[in-house]
């Protein structure tokens, strides 16, 4: 909504124009009336909207035209006065006032006008007879007021309705020769209603509409209101409600009539608490509000966004499978003004057999993007309605910033629930089956994916000491021995090898010594196609004689040439290194230690899988 408003009065010499000035600021009819008023500012505390309001008077003997059109250029709404007895001030509307203002404005964001017929106290009868075929004729003039200077009649009505013009505009909402509202304004309403449809079955029930107007207002409706309000609807269309509930085109029709009665500022509350400006786009303070994330800090979703989350995938997963079919996916993203997830998001995160995101996946792809990118994350989650939803002042209250790793290393312990894992080595050594790998994927399933369609990005859970955490593996393209600060920065880093290839492993120690040899990132590395016959390696030392000279975990095998899904051991020791870096590199050999976390990590899947089965089930 604009900040201030800015009034221009325009018209005849003698119609009233500055006594009309005068008398709202003084609240009585001026004994002497200058030429013209100076521009006044009214503050936003004694505006009906609260919002400062500036009123400026024309006049013809005091100002040039030059002067006239740039008042024009700045106003944000123009009084049109007229005399109900001077019929040529009447005429003057039409046949210079009118032309002159759309001359000097932009056609497809015409200034709102609104006709002021002054002096109604030197006349018995009304002159709308007269002025109702000028407003049908010009759709940019909002109103007509009939007022008295002398009298203080409507008065103060006169500029609440300019004020209203400007911030609650019935351009953008409707066609008055079509009697329609636009598309654009059909589609703002439509996501709303689907924001607002919380169990996506059509229709809003009498729980949704409460939960909407005190969102909107507020306030609850009162159950006579609700009754109320539906047979209206009732009334006027005969598939406005159903199931007692109110359908998306009663929705709509509802907002028709608000604006048709003049009542376009409840329509424009709704779409402002939703997020959209004056033009019905989204506002970037609404998709973008504000958030401080310091150096060498994380961004998590937090529980209740998870929870959010999950009651979003619970809507649209009608069939209850656990997984989002294409279609049910497609209904979810009605609310975004585009596609935001691609084909690569089926191989970045947990399918089904059908290839559909499964309940895990879908969240480990908001953690992904949450993670990388969390300004997209902020602007999805708005596009979603979190703020409306979950009640929060915006959806940065679903971000957690965690503390600064240098911290975590001070205190030995970890308050974050999501740790990145480099994939390094070079090209053809196994670093997209590894990734792959993680998201349950055999060699012959990993055969079917398309090559546009590959992620370089694999997320999903694993479980270490009983405690669920996210695993994001990075799949590095280092095609040169020198690395980017961004590609070193990580939890854990995982160096793979080719143990069938003799000149694999010396890339990954090269990388090792240049980048890593001194840092405090924890390094596992991987000899991958371990179902391959195994080659000595042609550098020296030997990957085992190189690891324990680091004070590495000896290789780590690693085949997907299996029957079954690949083993997630591998990844549990990488979560485990990423969680306790401080832990010395010797006692991350002790089988002793892999044990007790991932003996954890079998018994808290198998319970989280079935806690949520239980849950589904009760719902």
């Amino acid at each position: 909504m604009r900040k201030d408003v800015r009034i221009l009065l325009v018209g005849e010499p003698r119609v009233g124009k500055t006594s009309l000035i005068m008398s709202l600021v003084s609240e009585e009819f001026p004994d002497e009336v200058p030429p013209r008023a100076e521009e006044i500012t009214i503050p936003a505390d004694v505006t009906p909207e609260r919002v400062p309001t500036h009123i400026v008077d024309y006049s013809e003997a005091e100002q040039t035209d030059e002067q006239l059109y740039q008042e024009i250029s700045k106003a944000n709404v123009i009084c049109i006065v007229y005399a109900v007895n001077n019929k040529n001030s009447i005429e003057k509307v039409t046949s210079q006032w009118i032309p002159l203002i759309n001359d000097r404005t932009d056609k497809d964001s015409r200034v709102p006008l609104i006709l002021v017929g002054n002096k109604s106290d030197l006349v018995e009868h009304s002159s709308m007879e007269t002025i109702l075929p000028i407003m049908n004729q010009y759709t940019e003039i909002e109103t007509c007021v009939e007022c008295s200077a002398k009298n203080l009649k409507n008065i103060s009505e006169l500029f609440y309705y300019a004020q209203k013009a400007v911030l609650h505009p019935t351009g953008p909402l409707y066609c008055p020769e079509e009697k329609e509202m636009k598309p654009a304004c059909i589609k703002a309403l439509t996501r709303i209603f689907k924001i607002t449809d919380q169990d996506n079955d059509g229709i809003l029930n009498d729980a949704e509409l409460n939960f909407f107007q005190r969102a909107c207002f507020n306030t609850p409706l009162a159950p006579q209101a609700l009754e109320d309000v539906k047979n209206v609807v009732r009334k006027n269309m005969s598939d406005g409600v159903f199931d007692n509930g109110l359908t998306l085109k009663g929705f709509l029709f509802l907002h028709t009539l608000f604006i048709q009665r003049g009542r376009h500022e409840t329509t424009w509350t709704v779409l402002r608490r939703f997020g959209y400006d004056d033009d019905l786009e989204l506002t970037q303070d609404y998709l973008f509000p504000p958030l401080k994330i310091p150096p060498d800090c994380t961004t998590e979703l937090n529980h209740n966004a998870y929870l959010f989350l999950q009651s979003v995938f619970d809507k649209h997963d009608l069939d209850r499978d656990c997984g989002l079919s294409p279609d049910e996916l497609k209904d979810l993203f009605k609310v975004f003004p585009y596609m935001p997830w691609g084909p690569d998001v089926h191989n970045t995160v947990c399918t089904n057999d059908r290839g559909w995101i499964t309940y895990q996946g879908y969240l480990s792809q908001w953690t992904l993007t949450t993670y990388l990118d969390v300004q997209r994350c902020l602007e999805y989650m708005g596009y979603l309605g979190y703020s409306i939803i979950s009640e929060q002042e915006s959806q940065a209250a679903a971000v957690t910033v965690t503390r600064d790793k240098k911290i975590d290393l001070q205190k030995k312990q970890t308050q974050r629930n999501v740790f990145r894992c480099n994939v390094i080595g070079m090209k053809g050594c196994g670093k997209s089956a590894f990734l792959q790998a993680f998201l349950g994927r055999n060699l012959m399933r990993q055969r079917q994916i398309r090559e546009d369609h590959k992620s370089f990005y694999a997320i999903s859970t694993t479980y270490v000491y009983g405690q669920e955490k996210y695993l994001l593996l990075h799949e590095l393209f280092a095609d040169s021995e020198f690395l980017s600060d961004s590609e070193i920065s990580c939890d854990v880093v995982c160096l793979v090898y080719d143990s069938s290839n003799p000149s694999s492993f010396e890339f990954c120690a090269r990388i090792f010594k240049q980048h890593f040899m001194d840092s405090k990132t924890p390094c596992m590395i991987v000899a991958a196609k371990s179902d391959l016959h195994e080659v000595k390696q042609d550098c020296s030392p030997s990957p085992s004689d190189f690891c324990r000279k680091h004070k590495m975990p000896p290789p780590q095998p690693f085949t997907c040439n299996t029957v079954d899904v690949p083993s997630k051991d591998i990844y549990i020791k990488l979560t485990t290194m990423a969680m306790y870096p401080h832990v010395m590199q010797a006692d991350l050999k002790s089988s002793t230690f892999w044990l007790r976390a991932s003996v954890g990590a079998t018994m808290f899947a198998v319970l989280g899988f079935a806690m949520y089965r239980a849950l589904l089930k009760q719902r």
